[in-house]
């Protein structure tokens, strides 16, 4: 089992990763409740106190219901483990350095014991660590009034902590090193005297005695202006102790470490995170290699990280560049030379190196091992060995493989991360970014990649970021730099970068990097097996030439469903189908990859309405960037255009365009491909027409609706018109458009060809319109007994979406034909279960119909906060209520009857209320609540 790693921040804006991945936590009150949860970490937080932290001592009506629905949708975001119900309350279950602030507490407590002990060095590089891990003010992002005790302790300890950093940096030697911070504390805390006293000493040990004194007379002013107070003991007893040049204060210059790392040359943008955690993971290992594509900037964070942790390192730090070694036995050598050893004897370099390094205590980077990766695994572990006191940090685009190595995978930079590298180079090249939208494009499509971030950035002193953007296709040409020479083409343009890699794998991952090129997004196992495998791969061989490619940083893997998933970045990607084109492969596997989706497709229509059906929708949405490949792919070949439009019309027919995508993107794919078919009747042509209809008609297009009807009416060939798919989508129009009753007939028409068809998810979905049909249209004896088949059939499926809606049917037959008050269970029902599956598409419709229920039931400003929330919810599906007949009639007399009760004033207020809310599922399980409270008291509507 694979286990994720959850990441959360709140020493700065309210942050959530997993496995490195930014989780966008959006809804305001969500990010409240999650914030509420992790000062808690670890410990019950009882509802009481999580509604008083969200709303204050005022409240809602309903608060405690919201409280449990932003508990249910930050699990469907985290992960069902990560908040845990307690009998008390709700626990954040959070690992003991998935905190920032844990970390930064651990780091605070470990550096004053190594302070303790008189191990400044090691103090200040741990302190420098977490004081580094804020990035702004504590929760900055969220209303301070709801965390002001929280945010004012934890800014203490940050102060506290900044002061401990001085301290053991000015314990080290280096007083001068901490002056610029000292200098900012100072004027942004101007009476928090214990910066100035380490002001004071900090100036008197660079021997710059005047401006120590000086300070301690600005000080002195200072608080007598603001306060009317002398300075405190301690900056007086450190003024007395400088008068009498006492040589307790003097301090001792420290020694300049020895090592040979080179200055940077340009600035160092981001990497915050990466870099804590590089110097976190070489307190903790001997080994650590930092891995990842050619380009992503191994390099600069191993040289940056490495100057951050030297002065834990007395015998210095050095590096060793193995980029341009092409003989494996001359690493022992190179390495030698670069730790500054000129040794005459007999021996070995490697044996010369192991006495060298024996006692003492540096840091050895080795940049670019993997074209020697042998050879350097080999080194590494007999030099460790050897020197108890020796770290090492490599740089390679394969892990070494060393027993106690520790792999770091270095990704692209965040998009922030990326746009600043953009501007900063742009701006050093005389061409400064204006735009930061296609600049976040531009940064999005190449993968965060620092190297091509800055290629990018030299072509903008002649293109500008949209003309770039345009020619990305051709990236291989466009991001080369000018004037490379030819001994570092490898390094440093994208196409030499890619070359490098593709080298360095061996024939049968080379063939598996060009073939997984045709897959967008991500992919499985299986279907890398079933487009790859063949012409020079074995199937048996997928998995291990997978993991070379993973190991060799090409494809990056994903463990956190239930199956392992791999991807390429982009870049990588494009880099594979030009060698799959050049090699004349590429119509080949886009056809193996058309096929693999359209067999899935085809199962999944099978089988999708069964217990199954959660996981096919899910599994679905998974693989939408790759069935849109297929789709895509399909449209432009005459002889893939039958299978493409099977594909479109299968996920019309699973309901996956509900739940992954809009409607109107499957418009798109049916109406192109129906075009491209031609005049050929065959099963296929009937299905797309009859699923063009029947989307314009649920998304309430009457115009295409009847052209759509109109096309399925003039096929003729014998049986058409019959045909179960057809008097189905006649049903679904003559219900939506017309509102006329003889669609009931119809629809159970279409349920009995579809059952004799074995089509059993369409069979299904012509009950469930049967039962919608009866229950607007039919009299109540028919609503009643069609609804009842239907849950009926629902249950036996075991499809929890059929469950949802079979819920709402009943909701609607009581609501039109029983007691109104009975359908508010099976309403809010569907509304929960709808939401815990991610549907996108039902909950416009329950909060209508719950709307329709609340205003006849006389609570009518309710009522209009939910017709509101409704209108919200179907501004995002797309659907237009008046184009849905039976619908709309219902929706206007739930309006008038509404407004004949309210002032025009309360109504528009209810209504905004409502469309403004930012969880309308929560706002109505909240009336429904209330209503259902009120009712079982003996009280009637509130308004």
């Amino acid at each position: 089992m694979v286990s994720v790693r959850y990441e959360f921040g709140i020493l700065g804006p309210l942050t959530v990763t997993v496995d490195g991945v930014p989780v966008p936590v959006r809804a305001g009150q969500q990010r409240c409740l999650l914030a509420a949860l992790l000062v808690e970490a670890g410990q019950v937080v009882s509802v009481d106190a999580l509604v008083e932290r969200l709303w204050g001592e005022s409240p809602p009506q309903g608060a405690r219901n919201a409280v449990q629905n932003y508990v249910l949708r930050l699990r469907r975001s985290l992960g069902a483990g990560v908040v845990v119900t307690d009998g008390r309350g709700y626990v954040l279950d959070v690992a003991a350095d998935g905190l920032d602030a844990r970390r930064f507490d651990s780091l605070v407590r470990e550096a004053g014991v190594l302070s303790s002990k008189g191990d400044h060095g090691r103090a200040a590089a741990m302190l420098g660590e977490a004081v580094e891990l804020w990035r702004g003010a504590a929760l900055a992002d969220l209303p301070g009034e709801r965390f002001q005790d929280v945010v004012a302790g934890l800014h203490e300890r940050r102060l506290a902590a900044q002061e401990m950093w001085i301290d053991a940096v000015i314990q080290c030697g280096r007083p001068a090193d901490v002056l610029p911070e000292l200098r900012r504390l100072t004027g942004q805390y101007p009476l928090r005297e214990r910066f100035w006293a380490q002001q004071m000493l900090a100036l008197y040990q660079c021997c710059r005695q005047g401006e120590a004194l000086e300070s301690y007379r600005q000080v002195t002013r200072l608080l007598a202006d603001e306060l009317g107070v002398d300075p405190g003991e301690e900056l007086q007893a450190m003024h007395r102790r400088m008068l009498a040049a006492e040589p307790e204060i003097a301090g001792s210059r420290s020694r300049t470490p020895s090592g040979n790392v080179p200055a940077e040359t340009t600035s160092f943008v981001g990497r915050e995170r990466e870099l804590a955690e590089t110097r976190r993971l070489l307190g903790a290992s001997r080994l650590v290699t930092l891995t990842g594509v050619g380009g992503v900037g191994k390099t600069r964070l191993a040289l940056r990280a490495a100057g951050q942790v030297a002065p834990s390192f007395p015998d210095g730090v050095w590096l060793a560049d193995l980029a341009a070694l092409a003989d494996a036995e001359l690493v022992g050598r190179a390495v030698a030379e670069a730790l500054g050893l000129r040794d005459q004897s007999v021996r070995s370099a490697v044996d010369a190196m192991v006495d060298h390094v024996r006692d003492r205590r540096l840091l050895l980077v080795l940049d670019n091992c993997e074209h020697l990766v042998e050879a350097v695994a080999l080194l590494v572990q007999r030099l460790l060995g050897a020197a108890p006191s020796l770290r090492v940090l490599a740089t390679s685009r394969e892990r070494l493989g060393v027993p106690g190595e520790h792999v770091f995978l270095l990704s692209g930079l965040d998009a922030c991360e990326a746009v600043r590298l953009l501007s900063d180079r742009a701006a050093a090249c005389a061409a400064p970014v204006r735009d930061a939208g296609p600049a976040a494009e531009l940064c999005r499509r190449l993968d965060g990649i620092p190297l091509a971030i800055e290629l990018a950035a030299v072509r903008l002193t002649s293109l500008t970021v949209e003309e770039i953007l345009e020619r990305l296709e051709d990236r291989f040409r466009l991001l080369s730099a000018a004037r490379v020479p030819a001994t570092d083409r490898y390094r440093r343009t994208l196409r030499g970068v890619m070359d490098l890699s593709y080298g360095l794998c061996t024939l049968g991952e080379r063939l598996l990097w060009t073939r997984l090129a045709v897959f967008a997004g991500s992919f499985d196992l299986r279907a890398a097996e079933a487009v790859c495998a063949g012409d020079g791969i074995e199937g048996p061989d997928i998995l291990d030439l997978l993991t070379g490619l993973i190991h060799k940083s090409v494809v990056v893997v994903d463990g956190h469903g239930r199956a392992a998933r791999y991807r390429m970045l982009e870049t990588i990607r494009q880099y594979g189908l030009d060698r799959l084109r050049a090699d004349g492969g590429i119509i080949e596997y886009r056809n193996r990859h058309s096929d693999h989706y359209h067999s899935l497709a085809r199962t999944a229509v099978a089988d999708w309405c069964s217990p199954r059906e959660v996981e096919w929708l899910d599994r679905l949405r998974t693989e939408l960037p790759n069935l849109r490949a297929a789709l895509g792919f399909c449209v432009t070949r005459p002889d893939r255009v039958l299978t493409g439009a099977e594909i479109a019309s299968d996920l019309t027919r699973t309901r996956s365009w509900f739940f992954t995508s809009t409607l109107g993107e499957a418009r798109h794919w049916l109406e192109s491909l129906s075009a491209a078919l031609g005049a050929e009747v065959c099963e296929t042509t009937v299905v797309v027409k009859a699923m063009k209809a029947f989307l314009a008609s649920v998304q309430g297009d009457l115009a295409a609706a009847e052209a759509f009807m109109n096309e399925c009416r003039s096929i003729d060939a014998p049986g058409v018109q019959a045909a179960p798919p057809v008097t189905y989508v006649e049903g679904v129009y003559t219900m939506l458009v017309h509102a006329d009753p003889a669609c009931i007939e119809r629809f159970a028409q279409a349920r009995e060809g579809f059952h004799a068809a074995g089509h059993r998810g369409d069979a299904h979905m012509a009950t469930m319109f049967w039962a919608m049909a009866a229950a607007f249209l039919g009299h109540r004896e028919i609503a009643l007994s069609t609804c009842g088949v239907y849950v009926a059939d629902a249950e036996a499926s075991g499809a929890e979406w059929a469950r949802t809606w079979a819920q709402w049917c009943t909701g609607l037959t009581e609501l039109l034909h029983g007691n109104p008050h009975d359908a508010l269970a099976p309403l809010c029902d569907a509304l929960v279960r709808q939401r815990d599956i991610d549907d996108r598409w039902g909950p416009a419709w329950g909060l209508e119909t719950l709307g329709w229920t609340v205003s006849v039931l006389g609570h009518h400003r309710h009522a209009a906060r939910l017709l509101g929330a409704a209108h919200h919810r179907r501004q995002v599906t797309g659907a237009a209520l008046d184009g849905l007949k039976p619908l709309h009639v219902q929706h206007v007399r739930a309006v008038n009857r509404v407004r004949e009760c309210l002032e025009p004033r309360a109504y528009t207020e209810s209504w905004e209320f409502g469309a403004g809310a930012e969880d309308g599922v929560a706002l109505a399980l909240g009336i429904a609540s209330e209503i259902r409270r009120r009712a079982a008291g003996g009280h009637g509507p509130a308004a």
